[in-house]
């Protein structure tokens, strides 16, 4: 398992404050003779580093290799399936399912693209910072939406993924541009601390293989399959 550059800000400094922190109790266990404060103190710093390091991890996933199945783009709880009426983020225009994931602090925070498309759209949305799990996240806070096509044989989805911040995340890491390649599972971005991911897929196109309360992994859970 490897550390996200997206984090490197804040894992490099805690490390380096870790760092920091273990020479002062070298100082303090064989210059002073202080060796259980050093030892304490030291662990304490260690554990605290690893809290820090954990929530900025980026374990290897298994991509299905099957074209037909659609992929969650985090790790997280399916915490609702919605249907929205009008949905209007090019190249969507009209009904879509909604599949919010919810993502706690425990879990993975980098995000995945649930399939190979080129990024056509980005779309920016300022708000507020509800808890990630409140039902009105998804339309009230700060938001981050990319959307495209997935082009299948003859078949062309499109497909758009939102991050949101949540109550205590209050950074949504995005760089994407349209025109970028996007391959399925592939790294894009992450939301800094707990948050929500929404995937959204048109009405009638794939059959949903989730349900709400389900576990679910990015990149390698399959939320939906493709049915023509």
């Amino acid at each position: 398992m490897t550390l996200t550059h997206y984090g490197i800000r804040e894992w490099g400094t805690a490390l380096i404050v870790l760092l920091l922190i273990l020479a002062g109790c070298w100082y303090l266990v064989f210059e002073k003779g202080f060796v259980r404060t050093g030892i304490v103190i030291a662990a304490v710093a260690a554990l605290l580093f690893l809290v820090i390091a954990a929530f900025f991890r980026s374990p290897h996933r298994r991509i299905p290799a099957n074209p037909c199945l659609i992929t969650s783009p985090a790790d997280g709880t399916v915490c609702d399936i919605v249907e929205v009426e009008d949905f209007k983020i090019p190249p969507f225009e009209g009904p879509a399912v909604r599949i919010g994931i919810f993502l706690s602090v425990f879990n993975v925070h980098v995000n995945r693209a649930p399939v190979d498309f080129t990024v056509e759209n980005v779309s920016y949305r300022e708000g507020g910072y509800l808890d990630a799990r409140d039902e009105g996240a998804s339309q009230r806070n700060e938001a981050m939406t990319i959307s495209g096509t997935y082009v299948h044989e003859e078949s062309r989805l499109p497909v758009a993924v939102r991050q949101i911040s949540g109550a205590i995340a209050r950074r949504i890491v995005c760089p994407v541009t349209p025109g970028r390649k996007l391959k399925k599972g592939e790294i894009y971005g992450m939301i800094k601390f707990g948050s929500r991911t929404e995937l959204f897929l048109p009405v009638g196109r794939a059959e949903i293989c989730v349900k709400v309360g389900d576990k679910v992994k990015g990149g390698s859970s399959v939320l939906a399959t493709l049915t023509e």
